[in-house]
């Protein structure tokens, strides 16, 4: 049995919970959780409870890695984890993370890997809202790759950055063009899955993206595509809402215990 502590307890947070809660991570014992909102730790310590499994709501990070878990799930924020990754790793936790953004950054990704790897932990990349790695991945290795990433969202989910106006509200835009470590420098929440892409192919200076706000239009739409003398390939994924990256999460804990791994 390996145990494992959540950082972040929103929604995604809830969907491992209940994954747990549901008979679905068998391997796996939640032991811990921490938000910088206690109340948002209450509430999924308190599934836990509900199914008659202890966790502890820990009032820090070092509390939380105290209690030596294998596994720390990051759903908090790209912040989050380049404040806590090399400590973690550093405990002999291996983390699970959504926050990939963060490693768009080439120091930590070194620093981060050095650790690991000193440690024998690892950073396992969960694919969040978007898929697709293993034929990002080949098709990179096989030479001569091109790739870039499209992302649809409405105008609602860009308000608080610097490219939302009122005019969105009835009028399509592509709001921004760059490669993905620009992306993820000017939008630090909103585009982590370009970055893991990125990471899994071409690397986030040549990954190229465009972001579109079209009015009305609720969820994401993620397209990665990319290219090479011999493969063409387009991974295009739908989602309503955000939940299909804490499944994400829950999938790669699978991968990581299972005797056969999808990948």
């Amino acid at each position: 049995m390996k145990t494992f502590v959540i950082v972040g307890c929103g929604r995604l947070a809830g969907v491992i919970a209940e994954a747990v809660v549901k008979g679905l991570l068998p391997e796996y014992d939640l032991i811990g959780v921490y938000s910088r909102t206690a109340a948002k730790a209450e509430r999924i310590a308190g599934q836990m409870r509900n199914a008659g499994r202890a966790c502890a709501v820990c009032e820090s990070v070092e509390k939380l890695l105290a209690l030596k878990p294998d596994i720390l799930v990051e759903t908090a924020s790209p912040a989050a984890l380049r404040e806590w990754a090399v400590p973690t790793l550093e405990n002999g936790t291996s983390i699970v993370t959504l926050s990939i953004g963060a490693l768009a950054d080439d120091a930590f990704y070194r620093e981060v890997s050095a650790v690991a790897k000193e440690n024998g932990t690892r950073i396992y990349i969960a694919s969040g809202a978007t898929g697709g790695f293993d034929v990002l991945r080949t098709a990179s290795l096989m030479g001569n790759a091109t790739a870039k990433f499209f992302n649809e969202k409405g105008p609602n989910a860009l308000k608080g950055t610097a490219v939302y106006d009122e005019a969105l509200q009835t009028e399509q835009r592509v709001v921004f063009s760059g490669n993905a470590t620009k992306a993820i420098a000017m939008f630090p929440t909103k585009v982590n899955v370009a970055v893991a892409a990125s990471l899994a192919s071409v690397g986030p200076e040549n990954m190229q993206m465009s972001m579109q706000s079209t009015p009305g239009f609720v969820g994401d739409t993620q397209r990665v595509e990319i290219k090479n003398e011999q493969v063409h390939a387009v991974i295009d994924v739908y989602s309503a809402t955000a939940e299909i990256a804490g499944w994400s999460v829950v999938n790669t804990l699978l991968n990581i215990t299972s005797p056969i791994v999808f990948f």
